[in-house]
């Protein structure tokens, strides 16, 4: 079975190809984060316009990359929830239309779920990548860390998970972009705080971790603990305006105030795993999202588990290659298929 996966919730136009849902075939991205650089974040407006100009020539292209006709192609399956409304709404229609003149079968896809499916990916043809050997096994846990996303979920087989618990506030990227401007760092803003911990000294400043009862998580206490530190470092008080600290902080207190927040959010995430891992005994641990490329958060979490998969870091963003992967599960596990006529988009949907 070969499935396409089409990927636009947010500002990556992205295209992916997947045979048997282990076999990455193709995995092409499109972003608009150039665009977006220059206001400091996405711009949703911008993102849907920028998937409108390039999401049909991208598909062309990853057809020809594939060496793929539509005949051969067995599934359609579009992401449409949670993400971006206008943005989602590109996608979905493209996939629609595609499958009602291919009468191909079409499948909705949850962005959250999916990047956990992107673990399953281990094989391909192409290069500059690294697959894990095998896929997961059931039971396991995953670890789900992005800018929209921060859960924990055990998987007893595919379709069947539990959500064990989830941020309360800020999810983890969120954190890091918000420290980020504080920081006065260029956007996407939790790629430059790690660059800069990489500088700093983690022990600077000790940085409290919420005490939120369960397997839930939350990060604006860190965010305002950043925030009071950076101020006091400065001699302000709190009143003393965010937006104004990088140009009163020097290089050295930036990268430790950085080093710093890195080293307790990743705590956070820690401390819940260790708990998950005690009462649920996984077969594996897997990492998602976009902060699952997080150097730090890789080092420590190796640290705790020999058992821990990490997709190769160009999986962990946005990608088609994880919707189609789950668009196979999906087929594979008798999952109904969507309407092409009725499907709508769901940017609040949940797992």
């Amino acid at each position: 079975m070969i499935t396409l996966g089409i990927e636009s919730s947010c500002d990556e136009t992205a295209i992916g190809i997947v045979s048997e849902g282990k076999h990455l075939i193709v995995n092409n991205i499109l972003s608009s984060m150039n665009l977006h650089a220059l206001y400091g974040g996405v711009v949703p407006e911008i993102a849907a316009r920028s998937h409108i100009e390039a999401i049909i020539l991208l598909i062309e292209s990853s057809l020809s990359d594939a060496k793929l006709t539509w005949n051969e192609i067995d599934s359609i399956n579009v992401t449409n929830g949670a993400g971006l409304s206008g943005s989602l709404l590109i996608g979905v229609m493209t996939a629609k239309t595609l499958a009602l003149t291919l009468q191909k079968p079409l499948y909705s896809i949850n962005h959250v779920m999916s990047h956990v499916f992107a673990n399953f990916l281990t094989s391909t043809s192409l290069s500059g990548y690294k697959m894990p050997s095998k896929p997961p096994r059931f039971p396991f846990l995953a670890i789900i860390v992005s800018g929209g996303h921060s859960q924990l979920v055990i998987f007893r087989d595919y379709l069947d998970y539990e959500v064990l618990g989830k941020t309360l506030d800020d999810a983890i990227g969120e954190a890091f972009d918000k420290v980020a401007k504080m920081l006065g760092l260029k956007y996407p803003g939790g790629v430059e705080v790690s660059k800069l911990a990489l500088k700093g000294n983690k022990n600077a400043f000790s940085f409290p971790v919420a005490k939120v009862n369960g397997y839930d998580f939350s990060f604006s206490g860190l965010k305002t603990a950043v925030l009071r530190q950076a101020q006091k470092i400065i001699g302000e008080d709190y009143q003393f305006p965010s937006i104004k600290l990088s140009e009163r902080l020097s290089e050295s207190q930036k990268a430790d105030l950085a080093a710093s927040f890195e080293y307790w959010a990743i705590e956070t995430i820690i401390r819940k795993v260790k708990l998950a891992i005690l009462e649920y005994n996984p077969k594996n641990i897997v990492v998602a999202g976009g902060v699952a490329a997080n150097f730090e958060l890789r080092s420590r979490l190796s640290s705790l588990a020999s058992n821990i998969e990490f997709p190769d870091p160009k999986l962990c963003t946005d990608n088609g290659a994880m919707v189609a992967t789950l668009g196979y599960y999906l087929a594979s596990n008798s999952a109904p298929s969507a309407n092409p006529l009725t499907l709508n988009i769901n940017p609040n949907l949940k797992m």
